[in-house]
């Protein structure tokens, strides 16, 4: 087998390793997101996964997370607003924090603009944020979270 086509071989097996034992665990696509960020290095911007690496070498296990980063990206944008409202409310629901807590938090420090895979393009971003910014101020106003600023 080429090198190339062996290469391409690992890629999915990893990826696919990473579904079936982590990702698809994940009951969210939001979830995802911000678990698939939580393995990238913020100083480096590389992707971490020790088991992975171990199965598959390092140079495979990036690959895979920084592929399925990016699917999981281009599933949430293929949402529309009700989908990722949906989405966004199974994940606050699973979160021990409480759902005000959240709100109020994520407007202030913005967790959600880290979860953007180093491939996106400016449009996918302006998207993204635009998209979360309105339904997280649709579920501030339905949750009664008030204005986060007079509290803190």
């Amino acid at each position: 087998m080429l090198p190339e086509k062996q290469n391409a071989a690992l890629d999915r097996k990893a990826a696919s390793d990473l579904w079936r034992h982590t990702l698809s665990q994940i009951p969210t696509v939001v979830g995802r997101l911000f678990f698939l960020a939580s393995l990238r290095n913020q100083n480096s911007g590389q992707y971490e996964h020790h088991g992975l690496a171990q199965m598959f070498g390092s140079l495979e296990a990036t690959r895979a997370l920084k592929k399925s980063h990016r699917e999981a990206f281009s599933e949430w944008l293929s949402y529309d607003v009700e989908e990722q409202k949906a989405d966004l409310e199974l994940y606050l629901s699973e979160q021990p924090e409480d759902r005000r807590t959240i709100l109020k938090t994520w407007e202030k420090l913005e967790p959600y603009r880290n979860v953007l895979p180093s491939s996106a393009k400016d449009v996918e971003k302006k998207l993204y944020l635009a998209d979360l910014r309105a339904i997280l101020k649709l579920l501030r106003n339905a949750s009664g979270a008030g204005d986060p600023d007079r509290e803190s």
